[in-house]
């Protein structure tokens, strides 16, 4: 059987997802009209107590969104080195915004406010760019899925109150966050000015990612979306797979994050296994000892089992489970890596 652990975007719907999707009510969501639509954002939205949401096409235009409504052009954002809306959205943040990114070392793709705030550029000091945002990422993606301690983000929502920053969270995998910690939407709404959380990833929708926020900064990212051509039709029918995913994909990701620790446990315990990032979601970042077998060696193995992974640069690979890995391809996939 085909074993894929490239990411958690490769999910089918469910047979009950597509069901929802099949029965639902749609409308022209251009003119607001379509009711699912309008169910999940209204929906969303109150999970994190916020006042307004807006669904998108992608978590990228999401986060794009987001940095052209907190911005100016010459402005800067702040965030990690590994931060997503620096790293793997195109360069946006400086084509859509005309902004520039202070990258700060992290640990594991997560600061310190003390870090923020040596970041800060004096905003009297028009020779630098003057810093208007700060944006984080929960879980950190090449960071291996870590989850960030709740205390230090709202250490940071201080200081970015105190200077008078818009604080955003890229919360593509916030839902894995929230089951590992055992925390709550309202938490992050509380301290976010917005946060972006993804439907296609741990949750197993087709398509879509939202955006909540208060009333006044949605409307203005529907302006802001039709520019960047996020503008839909009939979207109901992918907003019905959202309503369903939070009314039941959330807890089971307790199950991915088990699998992905097994999966972390049995390559510690393999000679050929150079380095294994902690797991707590389910994403496992690892590299290959090379005076073993290249990593390139490794993964050809592995396709030849029909098994994917992928790489991540600079030596490291990555597995991510998902809504679609079974107990029976864990099973076949642990006894082919102990075999290799």
């Amino acid at each position: 059987m085909k074993i894929n652990l490239i990411s958690d975007t490769v999910t089918k719907p469910t047979p009950g997802m597509l069901d929802a999707m099949m029965h639902a009510e749609v409308g022209d969501d251009v003119f607001k009209n379509d009711p699912s639509v309008n169910k999940l954002e209204e929906k969303t939205a109150k999970l994190f107590g916020k006042e307004a949401a807006l669904f998108f096409p992608s978590g990228t235009m999401t986060n794009q969104t987001a940095i052209k409504l907190h911005t100016q052009p010459g402005e800067q954002l702040i965030c990690d080195k590994y931060a997503h809306v620096f790293n793997y959205e195109g360069g946006g943040a400086s084509f859509n915004s005309g902004v520039s990114c202070r990258l700060v070392d992290g640990n594991r793709g997560m600061i310190t406010a003390d870090q923020v705030e040596e970041a800060i550029n004096p905003p009297d000091f028009y020779h630098s760019p003057l810093t208007s945002l700060v944006c984080i990422e929960n879980t950190t993606n090449k960071g291996g899925g870590a989850c960030w301690d709740f205390e230090e983000l709202k250490k940071i929502a201080g200081v970015c109150k105190k200077h008078g920053l818009a604080y955003h969270l890229d919360g593509a995998r916030l839902w894995n966050a929230l089951v590992a910690k055992n925390e709550t939407p309202e938490q992050y709404g509380a301290i976010f000015d917005t946060i972006s959380v993804c439907l296609s990833k741990g949750l197993g929708c087709p398509v879509g990612s939202v955006l909540v926020g208060d009333a006044k900064t949605i409307h203005d990212a529907l302006r802001i979306r039709k520019i960047l051509g996020g503008g839909m039709r009939q979207s109901g029918f992918l907003a019905a797979a959202g309503i369903y995913a939070l009314d039941n994909h959330i807890e089971r990701l307790a199950e991915d994050h088990l699998r992905a620790k097994e999966i972390g446990v049995a390559l510690i315990g393999l000679s050929y296994i150079k380095k294994v990032e902690p797991v707590e979601t389910n994403i496992v970042i690892f590299e290959i000892d090379e005076n073993y077998m290249p990593s390139s060696e490794f993964t050809s193995k592995l396709e030849e089992e029909d098994i994917h992974i992928i790489s991540m640069g600079q030596g490291k690979l990555r597995m991510v489970t998902h809504l679609d890995y079974t107990d029976d391809m864990h099973n076949q996939f642990m006894e082919v890596v102990r075999k290799l």
